[in-house]
Parts: C-alpha cells; structure tokens; sequence
C-alpha cells in the first residue's frame, strides 16, 4: 500500500539530496544540528526562493517550479550533470535544456574503441557535424581527416563545398537532404544556437543546394541506413552505418560504417594492408 508521501517522488529527492550534504564542508555551524546534511531554510536561502515555498515543495504541495527554479535548487544541492536531469524529469516531466559547450576531443577509453573497430569506418561528431574523433578505417575510405585543417572537418562544409564529393556520392542529392534535416534536428535538440546560426549562413553563401535544403525546414534522424561510396581505389562499395549517442554527452554522435558484403570488407582490409603507417589521430581528452 503506498501513501501520498511516497508517491511525492520530487519531494522525496529533494529532501535526500539535502540531507546528504555535508553541512561543514559548506561553512555552516554543526552545533545544534539534530539531522544531517543542510536545514530547509538554508537549501532555500542558497536556492534563493521562501522558505515556506521550498518546505511546501518538498511536501508536495509547492506547485511545478520553473527551470529557472530547478536549476538554482540543482546548483543549491550540488547536483551532478545526472541528478540534474534527474531532478527535471521529476518536477517537469522532461530533462533541461542541454548546456552546449563545443568539445576538441574525445576520452582514451572511446578512442580505443574506435580503434578496435578494425575495418569498419567510425567517427565521432558533435552536433554541428564537426568531425572530433575518428579511426583509421575512416580515414583510408571516408575522408583523410587528419590532412584536413580542423575547420574542414566538418561533414557540411565536405559535402557541401568540396566539389569532388558529389562525384563520389552516387546518390549525392538524397544524402544531402538527409543531412541536412538531421543538423537541424540536432542542434535544434542541442541547444548549439549562435554556434550553429554561423555555420548555416556560412553554407547558405557558399552553396545554393544547401540554401535551399535549408528553407525546406525539413527535420529528420540519422539513425541507420546505407551509404554508398566510389571510392578512388575500391570503386562502388556499399557500407550499412548505425548512429549512437555518447551516453553523458548528448551533444557528441558516434557513427559506425560496416561493409555490407564480404567483397567490400575485404577491400577495406586490403587497402589498410597497402597504406604505410597508421593516419595520425586527433588528441584524445585526459583519462
């Protein structure tokens, strides 16, 4: 049998996450503290709301706080990144709002595991499609990311504004669209805004296709499908990819090309075999 304190789950969770703080640590007097952790008045006072709207909250009865609320009562409780979202999926019934920060690397842990992905291309992306991470399948059968300038990893401005790309992609026009209506989506759910507002006018001069695929206001997913390639040494090869999201990072896509024939893996694998050293790798995050 439940009662209405237990279906309080926002109450419940504000009131263990502030009980589980260290009161000392913080500054605050341990004398004449009966209950662990921080009083409602001082969670409320840090959080910069009443005290008796904060003691109602955690009973209940304070009504739905906005994001604002929720994010100075995340700060006040010293929530991680998760509890965060945790707290907003209790009290609003969705996560916030993602806080976008452009990323330059990836962890060791995830380059290594592009790197065991032997012959199957693999990158990472961020949510402007900008190109963080790679391995070198990709780079022997997509793109020599490491002979290009960091601003042109980018998988619009290839392939949008290299003029060799559409003679590489059989299907150039279908890829574009679908490009094109995953980016908005992305950095519409990323929250990328002036970041992503740039890199659309910039492309919108630079190309008429994209300028038009973009006034489409078209919104799709990468998801998973298959792309084809004529490659300069392989010639057509068929790769099926799958897209994943970065768990923790929800700005950061990991996308895995897998040849779709045992004749365009083993193409793959000769071509690693005839290339001299390994391509260069981006710097990867500190462990």
């Amino acid at each position: 049998m439940t009662t209405a304190q237990d279906d309080n789950l926002l109450g419940n969770y504000l009131r263990y996450r502030r009980t589980r703080l260290d009161a000392a640590s913080l500054g605050y007097s341990m004398t004449r503290r009966r209950t662990p952790g921080l009083r409602r008045e001082e969670v409320a006072l840090l959080a910069n709301v009443s005290t008796t709207w904060y003691t109602w909250l955690e009973q209940g009865r304070g009504g739905a706080p906005s994001a604002d609320v929720l994010d100075r009562l995340a700060r006040a409780l010293a929530l991680t990144d998760v509890e965060r979202e945790h707290l907003f999926l209790l009290a609003q019934n969705r996560p916030p709002e993602v806080a976008y920060a452009k990323r330059r690397g990836v962890t060791p842990q995830l380059q290594r595991m592009l790197d065991s992905l032997e012959y199957c291309p693999a990158y990472v992306k961020t949510a402007e499609w900008d190109i963080i991470a790679w391995n070198r399948a990709a780079t022997v059968v997509l793109a020599n990311y490491p002979a290009l300038p960091e601003s042109r990893r980018n998988i619009l401005r290839i392939i949008f504004c290299d003029p060799g790309v559409m003679t590489k992609i059989p299907n150039w026009e279908s890829v574009a669209r679908f490009v094109v209506t995953a980016f908005r989506t992305e950095t519409a759910r990323t929250g990328v805004g002036a970041h992503a507002r740039a890199l659309v006018e910039e492309l919108s001069l630079a190309s008429p296709e994209f300028a038009a695929l973009w006034r489409d206001h078209d919104v799709g997913i990468y998801g998973e499908g298959t792309k084809y390639i004529r490659h300069s040494t392989l010639g057509l090869i068929t790769l099926e990819y799958s897209a994943f999201s970065v768990d923790g990072k929800p700005d950061l896509g990991l996308v895995i090309y897998n040849p779709a024939t045992p004749g365009d893996r083993a193409g793959i694998r000769a071509l690693l075999a005839a290339t001299q050293a390994p391509a260069p790798l981006p710097p990867a995050m500190p462990e």
